[in-house]
């Protein structure tokens, strides 16, 4: 029986209730006299119901992209762009196929003393685009720029060190040497990351529409747990914050981290888990710390700024600590992407030969570099408690 992505979704939520009751059960545990046994069996059931809300997270951004791959939208390619779609999985399958002609024609473009293989076009990157958005990839979060040469440089000036503009007495004054900027130089190097899958004889047969999907869909979950990789370990070169223990410690995260002028676009970031937890945490009148958007319920803010949740295995938890990051990140890194993807197929690597099949390796080509580590904060957590009333008691 098909299940809708609402029911898939309230499925999800209560996955994440489940572990929730089961983690709050066994810090209960701590102060009672529980038994070995019943300690044991509440941890199983905590592996458990995480495995689950896990799976149900997984399912629901599966059907999202389904979702999205079977939208009928008015088609925007021009002739000669749809011309080049066909022409990408005829070459896709005359590449698996061993063509000859498609081979050759590979192996003639190089770029760096390395093959390029079949380059993805400009059309089919836009459709994986789209669904790593579905895949919670972070790239949306970060200073994206489109870059054409392996490696290059770029400097940047930090909000704290921006100065204004000096006043001029007459026209003919002089710009004094102070008002010069303080500029960081950051360097990036185009780092080519790859992975492999394997090509059934089936697929080959079937419709270029449904070539295109499956390609899109292993390409954008590739592409996005790649780059997650790289953007996490960026936001994580910034300076750690103590560890936050009370309701205001985040109210301190949020207003006394960053600059003033970047808190307008900032917003709070944390894991599943994360967001768990910070969910029931109540201010001194019993409100709680994270309230719906007042125009979107669905977006959920701290201190009306947006928190964004990731999933536990793309933002894990570390030794028990669960992140919480404030800022901008679009000011603190930076990722420069090739736009350069491309495909090489094999039948004998890979194990393919042993096999009798054929494999076909996808490679990115990025970087993502630190540019304003003042933009970014990282705080971490194991239990915050409510903000205590201020009221004072009554004779």
């Amino acid at each position: 029986m098909a299940v809708n992505i609402n029911e898939l979704n309230d499925a999800w939520v209560a996955a994440g209730q489940k572990v929730s009751d089961l983690q709050n059960k066994a810090q209960a545990m701590v102060m009672a006299d529980a038994t070995t046994e019943d300690i044991q069996a509440v941890q199983a059931e905590i592996v458990n119901a995480k495995a689950k809300r896990d799976l149900a997270h997984d399912s629901l951004v599966d059907a999202r992209a389904d979702e999205i791959l079977n939208m009928e939208e008015v088609d925007p390619l021009s002739a000669s762009e749809k011309d080049l779609k066909i022409k990408f999985v005829n070459d896709f399958k005359g590449m698996m196929n061993g063509d000859p002609t498609v081979i050759n024609s590979i192996n003639s473009s190089t770029e760096d003393d390395n093959k390029i293989g079949l380059t993805i076009p400009v059309d089919v990157q836009t459709s994986i685009n789209a669904l790593k958005r579905q895949y919670g990839s972070l790239e949306q979060y970060v200073n994206k720029e489109s870059v054409s040469t392996a490696s290059g440089s770029r400097v940047y000036e930090k909000w704290s060190d921006i100065t204004p503009l000096a006043a001029l007495d007459d026209e003919e004054a002089e710009i004094k040497e102070q008002d010069a900027p303080k500029l960081s130089l950051i360097k990036y190097t185009i780092k080519r990351y790859a992975g492999i899958n394997t090509i059934t004889n089936s697929l080959l047969k079937d419709t270029a529409e449904n070539i295109l999907a499956w390609l899109s869909t292993w390409i954008a979950r590739k592409t996005v747990v790649t780059r997650n990789v790289a953007i996490i370990a960026a936001m994580n070169t910034v300076p750690k914050k103590p560890t936050l223990t009370k309701f205001d410690d985040i109210k301190e995260l949020a207003l006394n981290t960053v600059d003033p002028a970047i808190q307008a676009t900032s917003m709070f970031m944390t894991n599943t888990s994360g967001f768990t937890a910070l969910a029931k945490v109540k201010d001194a009148q019993g409100r709680y710390l994270i309230q719906p958007n007042v125009t979107n319920p669905e977006i959920k803010t701290i201190e009306g700024k947006q928190v964004i949740v990731i999933a536990d295995k793309w933002l894990p938890s570390v030794n028990g600590l669960m992140p919480l990051y404030f800022g901008d990140l679009k000011q603190a890194a930076t990722l420069f992407d090739r736009e350069n993807m491309s495909l090489l197929s094999t039948n004998i690597g890979g194990n393919a030969f042993q096999t009798d099949t054929t494999k076909v390796r996808v490679i990115d080509r990025f970087d993502v570099v630190p540019t304003d580590t003042e933009a970014w904060a990282a705080g971490s957590f194991k239990a915050i408690a409510d903000q205590q009333s201020t009221t004072p008691a009554s004779n």
